[in-house]
């Protein structure tokens, strides 16, 4: 059974526009897969704590080293860990914050980039260890941002990449701070877009 991950890092949790418009591609995707499977996990109704030393140093130690705890915390980050690595498609939903994504995805990913467990290094350099999967981001804008000031989709890629996700495909809605107009016609754009990404029925 197909399995999808949706990741919403809106503050306005659901009802944020980049959740809204990652919720249009999981209805597509649910059509197209009756009896896959979807979880959702929702980072501002449940957000992932901040690293700290103290976590850092969990998910470092030997496992019959750990205090209890360390061993709590490090349990914490293999329940994420395994819920990402049980899914073949992966959704996120990203709105921009500040110049760049929410600092609750940033903790959700300091959770699970855990060396030996979704990625390790090589004499080639790091490796990412979960391979085969599909990501989709769904990124939300109050302004226009071009290539140089864009840091949102660089880094995505960078870490996805790191952990082994490579093929990812984004949609943005930009502008939408900008008035009436120009929200409408990029949420219109962005779910053309998404009318596109899933391979149409025979």
């Amino acid at each position: 059974m197909s399995t999808l991950l949706q990741i919403n890092a809106s503050l306005a949790g659901a009802n944020g526009q980049s959740s809204r418009l990652a919720q249009r591609f999981v209805a597509d995707w649910q059509a197209k897969h009756p009896e896959g499977r979807v979880v959702t996990r929702d980072l501002a109704s449940d957000p992932v704590p901040h690293l700290t030393a103290d976590r850092f140093q969990a998910f470092l130690s030997q496992p019959d080293a750990r205090t209890d705890e360390q061993r709590a915390h490090a349990e914490y980050s293999d329940a994420l860990i395994e819920e990402i690595k049980n899914a073949d498609t992966i959704v996120f939903a990203v709105p921009m914050y500040n110049f760049s994504v929410p600092s609750t995805l940033r903790a959700y990913f300091d959770h699970i980039a855990r060396a030996g467990v979704t990625f390790r290094y090589t004499a080639n350099g790091p490796e990412g260890l979960l391979k085969g999967k599909k990501a989709y981001v769904f990124i939300t804008r109050g302004g226009f941002y071009a290539d140089a000031t864009d840091t949102q989709t660089p880094y995505l890629k960078q870490f996805l990449g790191f952990i082994g996700i490579t093929d990812v495909n984004f949609v943005f809605a930009e502008g939408l701070g900008m008035g009436e107009e120009s929200r409408e016609k990029s949420l219109a754009q962005a779910h053309n877009a998404i009318g596109e990404l899933l391979p149409r029925a025979a």
